[in-house]
């Protein structure tokens, strides 16, 4: 009898052991989904933050670009950073400066959160496939593997966020005196869809795409292979406890975005002109064939041919002075913004493994 009450016991004492396991795999199986979520809130949060943060900043200089841009050739306006700024703040006011501004915000926020997680998920991916290719564990990624990494997250982002960069683009060059006003984003997007159908909002996304492989790419790539060249070298002393600091990091973020921006602007202006495309009351600012009329094209081969055609190469790099102006704090601002609220949201903040 004695012994099989002890069996009975152990028996009983297995199960109860067997059920608390079973418990604690099930704790771990609900706790891991719901911190991957949670990890993931944080960092679109980081980068919607990194995305608002930095182009408010650099407003202004982001609006004169665009009207550089498309303006007319024949009736020029603005003709250069200080004169544009001067005769936006006289014309329009305070809120000329920033006109646009909230448009661009409400695109900048998803698309920068988009980005940033997405570069992370492709070097993940990227990092990934390399060790297995390579059977080297510790390999780490290289500058090309970033690059490419940065083009999928760049081309990921564009997408999801292009027809609010439309729209902006519209009521960016909009002014008082325009024959025909946007009231806002979602009177932009309603016009553009009634008027001109849904292709419409993705006119120019092409010249968009091409420009955004080694635009965002060579951000990512320069900047974060400039962090790890920094942190191995140790050079002037600007590495303190295996970290970098925030000026240094703003000096990394500056010269990405430099490099960057030069290589992708004509791809730019081509883009915003073609956005220009089908809006009737367009002809105030843009020009076609040399006549004071809308300007319309027939792809991008086209926007190109027309523009070198009609206003010479040096068109295909209207507003890169303000845009050099304003990139070099505004993908510094992004870049060390997200890493710091990561860092306060208590995420890993290296955006590269």
């Amino acid at each position: 009898m004695a012994s099989e009450d002890v069996k009975a016991s152990e028996k009983a004492v297995s199960t109860i052991v067997n059920l608390a396991e079973e418990a604690k795999l099930a704790r771990e199986g609900v706790k891991a989904p719901s911190y991957a979520v949670l990890s993931i809130c944080k960092s679109l949060v980081a980068g919607g933050v990194a995305g608002g943060v930095s182009r408010t900043a650099v407003a202004p200089l982001e609006r004169l670009k665009i009207l550089l841009q498309v303006q007319n050739p024949h009736s020029i306006k603005y003709n250069g950073t200080v004169q544009g700024l001067k005769y936006i703040w006289r014309t329009e006011g305070f809120r000329g400066l920033f006109k646009g501004n909230g448009t661009n915000c409400a695109r900048i926020v998803p698309n920068s959160a988009v980005k940033f997680f997405s570069y992370e998920q492709a070097s993940k991916g990227i990092l990934w496939l390399y060790q297995q290719q390579t059977g080297n564990e510790d390999a780490e990624l290289t500058p090309l593997l970033r690059l490419g990494a940065g083009a999928c997250a760049g081309i990921i982002a564009m997408s999801a966020t292009y027809p609010m960069d439309m729209v902006r683009g519209r009521l960016t060059v909009q002014t008082e005196k325009s024959p025909y006003q946007y009231r806002g984003i979602v009177h932009a997007l309603s016009t553009v869809l009634r008027e001109e159908g849904p292709r419409a909002l993705y006119k120019g996304w092409l010249p968009s795409v091409i420009g955004v492989i080694p635009y965002v790419g060579l951000n990512f790539a320069v900047y974060e292979s400039l962090k790890d060249w920094l942190i191995k070298t140790r050079p002037f002393g600007l590495v303190e406890d295996s970290d970098l600091s925030v000026p240094t990091r703003l000096a990394c973020g500056a010269a990405a975005g430099t490099i960057g921006q030069t290589v992708a602007y004509p791809l730019d202006v081509i883009r915003r002109r073609m956005q220009m495309v089908g809006w009737k009351d367009a002809a105030s600012i843009v020009t076609g064939d040399g006549r004071a009329a809308a300007l319309e094209y027939n792809g991008m081969i086209d926007a190109f041919r027309k523009t070198v055609k009609y206003e010479g190469f040096g068109a295909l790099y209207k507003g890169l002075v303000p845009n050099s102006v304003k990139v070099v704090p505004s993908i510094a601002l992004a870049f060390v913004t997200y890493e710091v609220v990561k860092d306060i949201l208590g995420v890993e903040v290296r955006i590269s493994d």
